[in-house]
């Protein structure tokens, strides 16, 4: 029996973050006297680490201090993501995808730009904690689109890049996956452009999570072959 190996990004592919990710963001711009980026500009960066996400958002104030602005925007998101439950949603059909997915022979995993303290309070919140084999934050492992977050979850659970895939809803995750030896397969309900994901490389897109079982079994078995 070959292991399989399913990698899921989580924000703009399991939960919807986008609200708290934007408000926290911009919250942090302007509690430094710095003009705030755009809705757009700040769903555009979601999925990279806190610190280069960062960095990008201010690459045009030189004066802008990043550290400062990681702790700031730290402070706004923990306060808003706590401040209730349901800020953060999963997508719809998400538990019965990822139940449907999970099989003998199917390992499932998480990887992303969340740190774990956020990943694990957003697992628990939706009962899908006992879900992962293996989970990879961005304290474990360098900022996709660098292969390292994968490689380092085919290393924990004995997986083959070749019975590997990533799903995500941004180009990061595309070109993460694929620079990892794995395959990929973007999301249409995220918050980067399917056309782009595309043009990433991406092996197929999900419009729903009702397809993605499927796509998962189609992916994997076509470049097996």
């Amino acid at each position: 029996m070959t292991l399989r190996l399913v990698l899921f990004d989580c924000d703009g592919t399991l939960v919807d973050s986008a609200a708290v990710i934007v408000s926290a963001m911009q919250g942090a711009f302007v509690l430094e006297g710095l003009p705030p980026p755009s809705d757009a500009e700040v769903r555009a960066i979601i999925g990279l680490s806190l610190p280069r996400a960062v960095g990008v958002l201010a690459a045009r104030h030189p004066e802008a201090p990043v550290d400062v602005l990681v702790a700031s925007y730290k402070a706004a998101y923990r306060d808003q993501a706590l401040a209730t439950t349901g800020n953060e949603p999963t997508f719809p059909g998400t538990h019965e995808a990822i139940a449907a997915i999970h099989r003998e022979d199917t390992l499932l995993g998480v990887v992303t730009g969340k740190s774990r303290r956020g990943l694990e309070r957003v697992l628990a919140e939706h009962g899908l904690a006992e879900r992962f084999a293996v989970t990879v934050t961005a304290d474990d492992a360098a900022s996709k689109p660098a292969p390292d977050m994968v490689l380092n979850a085919l290393a924990a659970t004995g997986a083959a890049a070749a019975s590997t895939v990533v799903v995500g809803d941004t180009v990061f995750d595309i070109e993460m996956g694929l620079s990892a030896g794995a395959a990929a397969i973007g999301v249409d309900w995220g918050y980067h452009a399917t056309a782009d994901l595309e043009a990433a490389g991406a092996h197929a897109i999900a419009r729903s999570m009702e397809e993605l079982p499927h796509l998962v079994d189609e992916v994997l078995r076509k470049v097996a072959s």
